[in-house]
């Protein structure tokens, strides 16, 4: 569904809604808005040497709670970025555009330390948002050089990385969803990666998907479809679109949550 859909389902296409005795066009505003939250998931054009990466969010509504990112550091290196906040439309755009803001301004001061950088970004959102308001957050960095992926998963779904052997690794280190306890502490996790290997992460909304027997699709079934595109897909943007298609055969298009996906393959 496009943006310009997707607003007109929302403002019936730019009505006028009536407040007391003014008459205010919220269209373009909303419009607006879309675009703002678009700008925050961002991949660069060229991937670096040792990595090719690719996401991919499909919201359910105009704007959503999920997001993603990849931000090119130094020295092939780039930090990666997928996030979830609670609730749904609006409040979760707000919440999760707020947290994504925090990593920005603590990264600058934080430098390598990403235990730091959490709980920064911890206390940052706990002190701007209302009490039953938080994010699920996984962040890494990869570093081409010494191909490890250093990261932390505060309170997400854990990312997995596919193997070239067929082996699989969940990364759970970390800590309490951001913005959900003033106090949380979060430790930081590693992992070294070999050419063939494939880093997917993703939200509850796209493990969580239901078909029409009211099954769901399940880590599992993205798994399969993980290993099974990445053995035909030439590159990650394929990889992410295959996985996405293999979802819609499950569920036939059904989608009742925000659905992310981020993979990064090592070259």
């Amino acid at each position: 569904m496009s943006i310009l859909e997707a607003l007109n389902r929302h403002t019936g296409g730019g009505r006028k809604v009536t407040i007391d005795e003014m008459v205010v066009d919220v269209s373009q505003d909303w419009l607006l808005a879309c675009d703002v939250q678009q700008g925050f998931m961002q991949a660069p054009r060229t991937p670096g040497t040792s990595f090719d990466f690719s996401a991919r969010c499909r919201q359910v509504r105009a704007l959503g709670g999920d997001c993603y990112n990849f931000i090119p550091l130094e020295d092939d290196r780039f930090a990666f970025v997928v996030g979830d906040a609670s609730g749904k439309g609006l409040p979760a755009a707000l919440m999760i555009a707020n947290v994504q803001s925090c990593l920005r301004t603590a990264a600058l001061f934080t430098g390598d330390d990403l235990e730091v950088l959490l709980k920064v970004v911890n206390n940052l959102a706990h002190a701007s948002s209302s009490d039953d308001r938080y994010a699920t957050l996984f962040y890494g960095v990869f570093d081409g050089t010494t191909r490890i992926l250093r990261y932390v998963n505060a309170g997400h779904n854990p990312a997995v990385v596919l193997r070239r052997d067929g082996s699989v690794q969940c990364l759970e280190t970390g800590g309490a969803p951001v913005g959900l306890f003033a106090d949380s502490e979060y430790r930081a996790g590693s992992v070294e990666l070999e050419t063939g290997d494939l880093v997917v992460a993703f939200t509850d909304g796209f493990i969580e998907a239901t078909n029409h027997e009211g099954k769901e699709w399940g880590v599992q079934r993205l798994l399969k479809a993980a290993a099974r595109s990445g053995q035909s897909s030439p590159n990650a943007e394929d990889l992410v679109d295959s996985i996405f298609n293999s979802l819609d055969q499950f569920s036939q298009g059904r989608q009742t949550d925000d659905a992310t996906l981020a993979a990064v393959r090592v070259i």
